[in-house]
């Protein structure tokens, strides 16, 4: 798939068939609407792409709501790629752009530019300054120029309308289970394996990996039985994200203990995929006392892990 930074000066692509949105998380609803597209580029034998837009445009008309990614954009155009589409186009967002008309983005960049064949998009996708462009809106246009459109009713999962707010929603909550759901795969987390208080191998007899991570939301405080992958190679462990308050600990910490792992890790890179959320973190009186509950901690990921059958995206 050949990723495209801004808007191009020509567009070589034949027959585009495009689809437009944030595709944050590339949740089982956009990869609903990926799979129109492609499908509808193979009946006119044209090329499947996205046109997406970097920073998100909530982040820069609306900071104070300090919104958070769910996928990195690398993580984001793999998946993209893996869903089948031929290209993307990344336009730079920013107040200016935030200005354009949706009558001048149709005719501008969707007809004059990328000479698009047909639209796919879902359905309450609506575009342009003050959001005021609408599906309704591309089939008039669509009628116009000659291109069609396709408007992709909402994907289900766990009950509810898939969407990136609840999987961000989830996420925040510890409700991994159910964010795994909606994403189709386990929401991972990579980092570098940083020194740590050293309390898990010298106290706890339980050695644990320190991450620092750059990935902007982490799972609430809590424990989870989790999947890690290092050097090419998946393993099974448990997580702790919190603030060691056994130990008076009040900076948030990602602590994982790779199970069969002893060797020094620091400097490795690793991705932590969350499976299964197991307890809340809480206060032991002692150090023995907080030993013991993380046997059981160990016990129960086992249990999980074991009964887990979920598609984790591995490192690259």
């Amino acid at each position: 798939m050949e990723v495209i930074n801004g808007l191009p000066a020509t567009f070589p692509y034949p027959r585009p068939v495009v689809t437009i949105g944030n595709f944050d998380g590339v949740h089982i609803g956009h990869q609903k609407i990926f799979s129109r597209v492609v499908e509808k580029a193979q009946e006119i034998n044209g090329t499947p792409v996205a046109i997406t837009f970097f920073p998100h445009p909530v982040s820069v008309l609306a900071p104070e709501r300090g919104l958070r990614h769910i996928t990195t954009s690398k993580d984001k155009t793999r998946l993209m790629a893996e869903n089948g589409l031929a290209a993307v186009i990344y336009i730079p967002f920013n107040r200016e752009f935030a200005k354009t008309e949706p009558e001048d983005f149709i005719k501008r960049v969707l007809v004059d530019l990328i000479h698009v064949q047909w639209v796919v998009v879902g359905h309450s996708y609506s575009f342009g300054k003050g959001k005021k462009g609408s599906t309704d809106l591309l089939r008039r246009k669509g009628e116009s120029y000659g291109f069609g459109v396709t408007v992709v009713r909402h994907a289900l999962a766990c009950g509810d309308v898939v969407s990136s707010s609840r999987v961000r929603a989830f996420l925040l909550k510890g409700k991994v289970a159910d964010a795994a759901c909606m994403l189709g795969r386990a929401y991972h987390i990579d980092g570098i394996v940083v020194p740590g208080a050293g309390r898990g191998d010298s106290i706890l007899r339980t050695p644990t990996a320190n991450l620092a991570t750059a990935n902007e939301i982490i799972p609430n405080e809590g424990v989870y039985a989790v999947r890690v992958t290092m050097d090419g190679k998946t393993y099974d462990g448990v997580a702790n994200i919190g603030s060691n308050p056994t130990f008076g600990g009040t900076e948030m910490s990602y602590e994982v203990h790779i199970f069969g792992i002893h060797e020094y890790l620091v400097g490795k890179k690793l991705r932590l995929h969350f499976i299964e959320r197991l307890r809340d973190e809480a206060t032991y009186p002692n150090a023995d006392a907080l030993k013991a509950q993380i046997r059981k901690d160990i016990e129960h990921a086992k249990e999980a892990l074991g009964r887990a059958d979920i598609r984790l995206l591995e490192q690259t």
